[in-house]
């Protein structure tokens, strides 16, 4: 019996060890493949709508850059990427773009100031289309600095504007005090001035263009004597004179950034081939009724100071020129100095 046991027990542990063997060196099925994922690209940005940009713009040197892009007209797909407007005062534009009737505007600087106060911050400059177009003419050759106006007697136009804030600047920077050195003759047109100097009742007077190269056909021996933009880049300050800006309304800016920053790529080309091509500018000047004479425009482009300045120079530049203004007469850019989104930065 004991046999037996020991016996039945022995192979029992056999069959144990064979079985645990077995289970030992059973390959495991290979566990199943995750199904691939195919890896899809991420989704694009949907391409922003085409839209035709309203444009207006002043008659004279604040225009003049845009005449290539206004002649060209270029269309897109769903028709032309720009609608022009040209206007002889400021004031029969800005309430248009107040309300929305237009999306862009080139509008004189310390204008563009006061309209982001009015609206409360919903004008942007775009740009500095124009520097300095002030010129101090003389029919002689008593003036080669700005010292040389000391004790002179200069007629202009201009007072409680931006001519006189920037004469009166200039002029205290370098040393002269234009209530007690100088004598400023006010007109109230620029007319007047040229009429001063053709009767011989005034030899300097303070002029902008193209009223410098109208003045110079009618009274021989007239002269540019100092260029203001230059005196004032003498002072190596940071800022600029600036004369105009393209301003945009901020939602059309939001809305539309594609059409922001090609209209800024189109603007630039056009100030290039202006800058390069006077005479033919001049004819499409006259063409569109900026300036009538081309002669008097081809004359005149060279010293309209034309730009397109975008970025941290706009607004180095521009931000110096309305602190000099404001320092001035506060009203002059809206009573107080435009916040930093005042100067577009894409």
């Amino acid at each position: 019996m004991n046999l037996f046991k020991k016996t039945l027990s022995l192979t029992l542990a056999l069959l144990l060890a064979l079985s645990l063997t077995a289970c030992g060196t059973k390959q495991e099925a290979p566990a199943p493949e995750e199904p691939s994922v195919q890896e899809t690209p991420a989704q694009e940005a949907p391409a922003e709508e085409a839209v035709t940009t309203r444009i207006a713009a002043l008659k004279g040197p604040t225009a003049m850059g845009m005449v290539k892009l206004m002649s060209d007209d270029p269309q897109s797909a769903d028709g032309p990427l720009y609608d022009f407007t040209l206007a002889g005062a400021a004031d029969e534009v800005t309430p248009s773009l107040i309300k929305g009737d237009l999306d862009m505007a080139c509008v004189p600087a310390n204008l563009a100031s006061v309209l982001y106060n009015k609206t409360e911050g919903q004008i942007v400059t775009l740009a500095v289309n124009t520097l300095g177009v002030i010129y101090i003419v003389e029919n002689g050759n008593a003036v080669q600095s700005m010292a040389d106006l000391m004790g002179k007697t200069i007629v202009a136009a201009g007072k409680g504007s931006t001519p006189e804030y920037a004469l009166r600047y200039l002029l205290t920077e370098n040393g002269i005090d234009p209530d007690k050195d100088v004598v400023i003759d006010w007109k109230s047109e620029h007319a007047e001035c040229v009429a001063a100097l053709a009767s011989g009742a005034a030899t300097i007077a303070l002029l902008p263009q193209p009223f410098v190269t109208v003045a110079q056909t009618k009274i021989e021996g007239l002269r540019m004597a100092l260029d203001l933009t230059a005196e004032w880049d003498a002072l190596d300050n940071g800022s600029g004179m600036i004369t105009g800006v393209v301003v945009a309304r901020k939602a059309f800016v939001e809305e539309h950034p594609a059409a922001v920053t090609a209209f800024l790529e189109d603007y630039a080309e056009s100030v290039d081939w202006v800058n390069g091509n006077n005479a033919d500018a001049a004819q499409l000047i006259s063409q569109l009724g900026i300036i009538e004479a081309a002669p008097v425009a081809e004359k005149a482009l060279p010293y309209c100071n034309i730009v397109c300045i975008t970025g941290d120079e706009l607004a180095s530049k521009l931000s110096g020129y309305l602190q000099v203004l404001f320092d001035a007469e506060p009203t002059a850019v809206g009573g107080k100095l435009p916040g930093d989104d005042f100067y577009y930065n894409a």
